[in-house]
């Protein structure tokens, strides 16, 4: 999904979702993320998804590999599943105390192609590590995560304590101060959109709020921001999620 921040703060613009992001948004929201196909009529025809375009959105789904269906029950692939449980850690990530130590990685596999190269460069991106230089990359070691055993095959891992200022040197790995800008972009138009707008409008609202949070690095307190809206904006997933439970047919709540 495409997000545009405009230049008024609290304003912004997203794409109305699809038939095929409806489904997703509600199976990835849920859990176990499967529901009967008579549960799923129902539950996306507050969103504006009626009964033969979402039977057409799940053959396309099926047969793309999106999710797997055994009888009348659909479910999310093991692909998406991993999403899923890349989209848990971002609204409940898993922290420990700080001590000041960083996290490197350092490429060392050569002889790659482009599309394994961006492969890397993305998985890297989603454990929250960002590139230095080329070929090395960085985080506070704040996370409490193994690295996938894998990425020795082309990446050796390392503890640092970089001399530079580690407030400073995040602030040049990531960009916060536009993260936090969209953030409470994001969290004005939820607001307007709760007491307002159509089912399909929230529904859009929260999955782009969702997909931000899979940007915030998770950083300690010490290095972010002052009024940094990471929080905030769990907590408002973490609200939706509870009224979706309450409507969805077998739609379970987070653990």
């Amino acid at each position: 999904m495409r997000i545009n921040v405009s230049a008024q703060p609290g304003e912004v613009d997203l794409r109305p979702l699809s038939a095929r992001s409806v489904v997703l948004s509600l199976l990835l929201g849920a859990h176990p993320p499967e529901l009967p196909v008579r549960d799923l009529v129902r539950a996306v025809e507050p969103f504006g998804v009626g009964g033969s375009t979402l039977r057409a959105a799940l053959s396309r789904m099926v047969a793309a590999g999106d999710l797997r269906r055994t009888d009348a029950v659909y479910g999310l692939s093991d692909r998406l599943l991993s999403r899923q449980r890349r989209q848990d850690d971002a609204v409940r990530p898993r922290t420990r105390a700080w001590n000041g130590d960083w996290e490197m990685v350092v490429v060392t596999a050569t002889g790659r192609g482009p599309a394994e190269r961006a492969d890397l460069r993305a998985r890297l991106t989603a454990l929250r590590l960002a590139e230095l230089r080329e070929g090395v990359w960085l985080r506070p070691a704040n996370l409490r995560r193994s690295l996938p055993g894998d990425l020795t095959q082309v990446a050796q891992h390392y503890t640092a304590r970089p001399e530079l200022s580690a407030t400073e040197l995040a602030a040049n790995l990531w960009p916060l101060e536009a993260w936090a800008a969209s953030a409470r972009s994001l969290l004005s138009h939820v607001d307007r959109v709760t007491r307002t707008g159509h089912p399909a409008d929230r529904l859009t609202a929260f999955a782009a709020l969702v997909r931000h949070l899979l940007a915030d690095p998770v950083l300690p307190a010490e290095l972010l921001p002052g009024d940094w809206p990471g929080a905030a904006l769990r907590s408002a997933y973490t609200g939706y999620q509870g009224e979706l439970a309450d409507t969805v047919p077998q739609h379970g709540r987070p653990e």
